[in-house]
């Protein structure tokens, strides 16, 4: 058994290496913003559950536990509405992401503004809307190549 349910179509991680680095440096970028590094993994860790990439699901939740979260919290962020684990600035992100990565299917951007506004700056808003804007990326390329899950990841991710 290999391990994983399917194979990648393509070794993305070997191929386009110009554009394979500029996404790796938006990732990067956008945890060092002054959003901070929980905020952005919390809504990485929400977007990947959304859209079903495994692999991002996997690497943001170990990212969060290694930054000391508990786990019991992390796991009840796919319903982070009901869920009594997250303040008022990250309950903000995560209804954010929820509605810009709904795009274009539904708009609830508006609903989502007001909350966002009263806890984000203008910078910290458009901060958000890239570490949104490349994790859905990331979540696309991941699942339309099956790039699988391992079972024992990489060092580094």
């Amino acid at each position: 058994m290999s391990g994983t349910i399917h194979e990648a179509r393509i070794p993305l991680m070997n191929l386009a290496p110009k554009s394979l680095h500029a996404m790796v440096n938006l990732s990067q970028t956008v945890k060092k913003s002054e959003l901070g590094a929980r905020i952005v993994e919390l809504v990485n860790l929400r977007v990947s559950q959304v859209n079903g990439c495994g692999v991002c699901v996997d690497m943001h939740w170990r990212d969060l536990i290694r930054q000391g979260a508990d786990p019991r919290h992390l796991n009840s962020i796919a319903a982070w509405r009901e869920s009594p684990f997250f303040d008022a600035r990250e309950r903000a992100a995560l209804r954010w992401a929820d509605a810009v990565n709904a795009l274009p299917q539904r708009d609830d951007t508006d609903a989502a503004w007001g909350e966002l506004r009263e806890h984000f700056s203008e910078n910290e808003i458009a901060e958000l809307s890239f570490a949104i804007a490349v994790i859905r990326g990331w979540n696309a390329i991941n699942v339309s190549l099956r790039n699988p899950l391992p079972v024992n990841p990489l060092p580094g991710m």
